[in-house]
């Protein structure tokens, strides 16, 4: 008698879900990906012209060239040279790893007044649809917000959904660096939100920023919202799989190994960000003292020491948050692995309370933005740790340099 598990009909089955799983796959991503390389998109097309340009009829270094170089590049331009460069090549300059962070500054807000520019011009474009046109006044007043004077964007990309990086505080004088890692629908058009401004990437940082220096006001800290990696689209395939952040993981690096100084960093991971830092964790330089993450579907590993870092990491989950309901495994590419707040995985589990659900972690007044603000500001015996055992204080007697009072 033929088993059940051996029956041609279940084979047949079983290899059309694999082809559906790699249809569905091409057609969300694959295909998508393919496409846009096929088009010279902004940040290439001042990426070229970089390359084949010349100053002082000496060509330009490779803009791939790792940090230290490019750095030592623009330590010997004269300031008016500096400046030729970024209002010549903006986006190229704008996120140049190794460029001068007040440098990118200038860049980023000559590339956000050209891109708004462009979205102004498609508003009132007869070939686009009364949404498209929309859709390019809501683009349009984002780029005019990002080119305030007090705004200090240090990545920015305006290409499909787009992908920016904001600094609040002074990265060049901190003695602290903090990196916010979004999840999921991040872009451009969601980057920072008027209601419930904590639960958008600029209000991540802003809060943070705030919770920092409120913990320990001598310190002199930076926070960066990140969202300069393309982020899944909805819970589908892509935030079920590690395509999207095993991209923004080689993005993240890229962004730590060119902070200026060698202060310590920490990242503040929330959702799908949390799989960027896992997939990241073991390519990162030793200056990253705390991977954090909040509200998390796993980091891609079934246990902390997995991630092969020297940083601390921590996690925290707020009882009300639906992601504790999303199945903590790895099959076939689907799933991130082990759940980051079970004992078996070994993080440090933080206190969440306050966060009301899988948005709220940011939010001021609760425990999980203070403990946050805590591990930003290096004040480890501060931390309030989410259970009576308090084993997530382990071994960090005499590291806190600051704490609350």
């Amino acid at each position: 008698m033929t088993s059940f598990d051996t029956s041609p009909q279940l084979s047949v089955w079983r290899v059309l879900l694999a082809l559906a799983v790699v249809f569905v796959m091409l057609a969300t991503t694959g295909w998508t990906a393919l496409h846009n390389q096929r088009e010279t998109t902004p940040l290439q097309a001042s990426l070229d012209s970089w390359t084949h340009g010349r100053l002082h009829g000496h060509r330009l270094p490779d803009p791939d060239a790792s940090p230290a170089l490019l750095s030592r590049y623009f330590a010997k331009l004269g300031s008016q040279e500096r400046v030729h460069l970024a209002q010549r090549y903006p986006l190229a300059v704008g996120n140049m790893n190794g460029a001068p962070v007040g440098l990118r500054y200038q860049a980023n807000r000559l590339a956000l007044l050209q891109a708004r520019g462009v979205e102004r011009a498609r508003m009132h474009d007869p070939r686009l649809t009364p949404s498209g046109q929309q859709e390019a006044g809501e683009r349009m007043r984002r780029f005019e917000a990002l080119t305030a004077p007090d705004r200090h964007i240090l990545a920015f990309d305006p290409d499909g959904s787009g992908r920016v990086a904001e600094v609040f505080g002074d990265l060049r004088t901190a003695e602290r660096v903090s990196v916010v890692v979004p999840g999921v629908d991040t872009d451009l058009l969601t980057f920072q939100r008027t209601n419930r401004s904590w639960s958008a990437p600029v209000g991540m940082a802003k809060a943070l920023y705030q919770a920092e220096r409120a913990a320990s006001p001598a310190t002199r800290t930076a926070v960066i919202a990140w969202a300069d990696y393309t982020a899944p689209a909805g819970l589908g395939i892509e935030s079920a799989t590690a395509m999207r952040a095993e991209s923004g993981a080689v993005r993240l690096n890229a962004l730590v190994r060119a902070l200026p100084g060698a202060t310590p960093v920490s990242l503040f991971c929330h959702s799908y960000g949390s799989v960027v830092c896992g997939v990241a964790a073991h390519t990162l330089p030793a200056r990253v003292a705390d991977i954090a993450v909040a509200g998390s579907p796993g980091m891609r590993v079934a246990n902390a020491s997995h991630l092969r870092t020297s940083a601390r990491v921590w996690a925290m989950r707020d009882a009300d948050d639906w992601i504790q309901d999303v199945p903590y495994l790895e099959l076939g590419g689907l799933g991130h692995g082990a759940d980051p707040v079970s004992s078996a995985f070994g993080a440090r589990v933080l206190s969440a309370q306050g966060a009301d659900g899988h948005a709220g972690y940011f939010q001021p007044g609760t425990e999980s933005l203070d403990n946050f603000a805590d591990i930003g500001v290096g004040a480890y015996r501060s931390v309030r740790c989410a259970h009576e055992d308090e084993a997530c204080r382990a071994g960090l007697s005499g590291t806190a340099t600051a704490g609350r009072a």
